[in-house]
């Protein structure tokens, strides 16, 4: 039977895409309203989809789902700087433990064939350039730069080094500073009790 006017199958719905109302991606074929983002369902075009196996999502919902994770990764306006894409139902792979053994069994291709990247300081996974912070000397995962005590983020403007810990100045003067009657309370206060 000849196909009068028909044309390819939707990679969304599978119903028949006309040529008047297709979008080619990847090889396939989309009506323009089914060329949504798998996640948000927000309309795609050539420079924001991307593509995974045969699921198309916009480059946020990717980059959330498939990208590196930690702070700074997948930050657009109104998303938290942890946030994985929970709320937009993207269910994370696994939650990471806190403290990791100091190597890791799934090192890339890459690395294994160029040597491995340096490990951070807390969690001794691969640190690489681009999620990489030097404090104290040594190099750490942005969201693994944090207090050892409270675990606030640190800049090094509020970093304090102890035995190759880091800790936030209030934590740092809280547990190493000097101690006894007078240190911290004011101008004047300095009289030193034992």
């Amino acid at each position: 039977m000849p196909n009068w006017g028909g044309g390819n199958k939707c990679g969304a719905c599978g119903r028949t895409v006309y040529h008047a109302e297709e979008v080619q991606c990847d090889g396939r074929s989309f009506h323009r309203c089914c060329f949504l983002c798998m996640v948000c369902r927000k309309n795609l075009d050539s420079t924001t989809v991307a593509i995974h196996d045969a699921e198309v999502y916009c480059k946020s919902c990717y980059g959330k789902k498939y990208g590196p994770k930690g702070y700074g990764y997948g930050q657009g306006a109104g998303t938290l700087n942890m946030d994985r894409g929970e709320r937009l139902g993207i269910k994370p792979e696994s939650t990471p433990s806190p403290h990791r053994p100091a190597t890791s069994p799934n090192t890339s291709k890459f690395a294994q064939k160029f040597g491995g990247a340096e490990k951070c300081s807390r969690c001794g996974d691969s640190v690489y350039a681009a999620e990489k912070v030097i404090g104290a000397g040594k190099p750490w995962h942005k969201n693994c730069f944090r207090c050892a005590k409270c675990g606030k983020s640190l800049e090094s403007t509020t970093l304090t080094e102890k035995e190759g810990e880091i800790y936030c100045k209030g934590c740092y003067a809280k547990n190493f500073g000097p101690k006894g009657f007078g240190y911290g309370q004011g101008a004047g206060a300095l009289v030193h009790a034992q």
